[in-house]
């Protein structure tokens, strides 16, 4: 028998989960979903969150994969990764489909 631990399938998923957990890192990615690269400054306007709490969050989304950042000149601008919701959503649908054959498994012993 191996001494390697298994690993969870999801375990890649759980940092972008975590990440996703907090309203504000959600308000931000909701806004590069609408808006493309946009700077610190972009996604502050209008909101009362200052520059330096926004640029805590994208760093934590950074650190999930769920964004990148480039410089253009003198300004650093935030891009979605949607490569990572896209592993994170294939988790969730293995998880449904985890349950729905439980589902189905039980609906099967209740009507025998």
């Amino acid at each position: 028998m191996s001494n390697v631990a298994k690993k969870n399938p999801w375990q890649d998923s759980a940092p972008v989960f975590a990440a996703l957990g907090d309203a504000t890192r959600l308000k931000l990615l909701a806004a590069l979903c609408a808006g493309g690269a946009l700077s610190i400054a972009q996604l502050t306007t209008g909101t009362a969150i200052t520059r330096q709490a926004v640029t805590k969050h994208l760093l934590v989304l950074a650190d999930a994969g769920l964004v990148h950042d480039s410089w253009q000149g003198r300004e650093r601008l935030w891009e979605l990764e949607p490569s990572r919701l896209d592993e994170a959503r294939r988790s969730l649908d293995a998880i449904a489909a985890q349950w729905d054959q439980a589902l189905a498994r039980l609906k099967h012993f209740v009507e025998r």
